[in-house]
């Protein structure tokens, strides 16, 4: 018998619920998936390609600039919206979040634990400064008035875009020391900070059920938090489009999109409450 949102709401009722988030949350907002059908293919620059000469840096700041543009116009959908209203009536304890769009935030979660960081910044590697992704993008424009993005680019999750060229592209340095900048968020080949995910813990050992939302849990900072559920015996509520890494350990998984099955859940817990 296929799981229904009857099946959710009885999992959940009178729980305190930890909510974990991935890229399908987003993609009612006009983001990509990472993994789902249709997903555009990645070949995600590493870290180590990154750190490894200004050329690469060229190439990843190109493409993330120019996608940042679109990135930061995106609006929260009805998905973030409804589980930030699970927080406001006490239902859950905030969310956990794979995605680096700041959509939660910006939908009225005020606890927001986001795993790989967030678009939002940048960071210097070598002071530490923090700068806002909207200040650094007015210095790249100043520099590289020449960089348009063109009308047939392909946005990828990430916020980044495929460039056409990188030659003569200024890279932004830091103000402060003139040391390399790197946009605020893991790349592959890092590893989640210790704290963050510590807190991402925290709000799951204050949880009495979790619900993972748009994830395809291939990513193991998600899937430790699973791990960890199961192990507290803790009932998991799955909703996402296509499978999981954690279909066989979950109660309840529904394979629908999260806009709607989270607006719905929301109400109906609510209404139980």
């Amino acid at each position: 018998m296929t799981p229904t949102i009857d099946d959710a709401v009885r999992t959940l009722r009178g729980r305190r619920i930890a909510v974990l988030t991935g890229a399908g949350v987003s993609t009612d907002s006009g983001i990509p998936d990472y993994r789902g059908e249709g997903a555009p293919v990645r070949t995600p620059m590493t870290v180590q390609q990154f750190l490894a000469g200004d050329q690469a840096r060229r190439r990843y700041w190109v493409g993330s600039h120019l996608g940042w543009l679109r990135f930061a116009s995106t609006l929260p959908n009805e998905g973030h919206r409804a589980l930030a209203r699970l927080e406001r009536d006490g239902i859950s304890n905030g969310v956990t979040t794979q995605n680096v769009d700041g959509l939660h935030l910006q939908a009225g979660s005020g606890r927001v634990v986001e795993l790989h960081g967030t678009s939002r910044r940048a960071v210097c590697l070598h002071c530490g400064q923090v700068f806002d992704r909207r200040d650094l993008a007015v210095r790249i424009d100043a520099e590289n008035p020449w960089l348009v993005a063109s009308p047939d680019a392909v946005l990828l999750p990430d916020g980044d875009v495929r460039p056409d060229s990188v030659d003569g592209f200024v890279l932004p340095t830091c103000t402060v020391c003139g040391g390399m900048l790197k946009p605020d968020v893991v790349f592959f080949g890092e590893v989640v900070p210790v704290a963050r995910f510590a807190g991402a813990e925290q709000m799951l050992a204050a949880a009495d059920a979790l619900l993972v939302a748009g994830s395809s849990l291939v990513v193991n900072s998600g899937m430790r938090l699973v791990q960890r559920a199961e192990r507290r015996g803790l009932p998991i509520v799955i909703v996402n489009r296509g499978q999981t890494r954690a279909d066989a350990r979950a109660d309840v998984k529904i394979d629908a999109g999260t806009s709607e099955v989270l607006a719905e859940l929301a109400e109906r817990l609510k209404a139980r409450a």
